[in-house]
């Protein structure tokens, strides 16, 4: 699986380049996919983080806002700010530390 920002949409694709769904609600600016890809970050215009599953099912939201992007790092959720640090995360959004 591939993602793909489209416009403000972010689109999961197959490895040959088709689409098989559009996750979120829209507005996203930022996306990544987990090394088994059956996880999705999703990070919106407002600075909201979702983690979704690669159905689009919304898990969890891990910051509600102030995010400019967020990155799978291994097991754990490296989210940027707009202050320009970094907030470590678990997958259940609890802070672990920030650098």
């Amino acid at each position: 699986m591939l993602v793909k920002l489209n416009g403000d949409k972010v689109e999961l694709r197959n490895d040959n380049g088709s689409l098989a769904r559009v996750i979120g609600s829209g507005k996203a600016v930022d996306a990544d996919l987990n090394n088994n890809n059956s996880l999705v970050l999703v990070t919106y215009v407002d600075g909201k983080v979702e983690l979704r599953k690669e159905n689009g099912a919304l898990l969890r939201v891990i910051v509600n806002s102030k995010a400019r992007r967020a990155r799978f790092n291994g097991a754990d959720i490296a989210v940027t700010m707009e202050s320009g640090k970094v907030e470590l995360r678990k997958e259940n959004g609890a802070l672990i530390r920030i650098i």
